[in-house]
């Protein structure tokens, strides 16, 4: 569903900061599956999202999905095949615009400019009910700027924001990060319905060791670019994946 090969990406080349991410880099995704990257600061698990995303271009290398070879695609081009949440609850939205109105903007993606209004009446019963089952009573304040919106609020409504228009793949950049515990388990499980509901093929970057078991299919460690570890999510418990990744990374 999304292949990498050979990717090799570098920073601050012929400097004495020179960083080397990865050198030859090549990784499968499976369709309609979520698969979390864990891994130690720096091993280029948020490198390899803004890779995949077109927010930074690889030095060299071919990424495909669905058959269809985006490498060279600029970011608003990949955009369209592609949504994202962020660990900043506000980067996902416009706070200082409605709920309609980042509903609507989330609802023209990869449609052309144009001067017709931001918003169709007759899209506002959709974006009701998509709200409706985060069960949060978002639906009831549709004219509620998103800046007065809690971090666990506006993460909701970057998911379904994100998942809108059904992407091939959704990208969740350690999305619970930022949250205290009980909203941060809250939009895990709110994840887990889009994703199964949507049939959305999902990376998930997590430092969360019990949600990467429990909400992923597939686990896969990185250190220093290259992949030390690649599971089932059923193979393993929570105490097994943390003595693995303290065996392979801590070590």
């Amino acid at each position: 569903m999304l292949k990498i090969t050979n990717l090799s990406k570098s920073f601050n080349l012929d400097t004495e900061n020179e960083i080397n991410i990865f050198h030859n880099f090549n990784i499968e995704i499976e369709e309609n599956k979520c698969t979390t990257i864990i891994g130690p600061n720096g091993c280029g698990k948020s490198t390899l999202l803004n890779i995949i995303s077109g927010n930074i271009r690889a030095d060299s290398g071919q990424i495909v999905l669905n058959n269809v070879d985006i490498s060279q695609l600029r970011e608003e081009e990949r955009a369209i095949y592609m949504g994202r949440v962020y660990q900043n609850p506000s980067m996902g939205v416009c706070p200082s615009l409605t709920i309609l109105e980042n509903m609507a903007l989330a609802d023209k993606k990869g449609e052309k400019f144009s001067l017709r209004p931001l918003f169709k009446k007759d899209r506002i019963p959709k974006y009701m009910e998509l709200l409706k089952d985060l069960d949060l009573g978002l639906e009831n304040k549709l004219n509620t700027k998103v800046k007065y919106l809690s971090g666990g609020q506006r993460q909701s409504l970057s998911l379904v924001m994100a998942a809108m228009k059904h992407p091939k793949l959704l990208l969740l950049d350690e999305h619970t990060a930022a949250l205290d515990p009980k909203t941060s388990q809250l939009i895990m499980e709110k994840t887990r319905k889009l994703i199964k509901k949507y049939k959305i093929t999902t990376i998930m970057i997590s430092h969360n060791m019990k949600d990467t078991v429990e909400y992923s299919d597939r686990i896969i460690m990185l250190d220093q670019g290259e992949i030390v570890l690649d599971k089932s999510s059923r193979s393993l418990s929570e105490l097994e994946l943390r003595n693995i990744y303290s065996e392979k990374i801590v070590a």
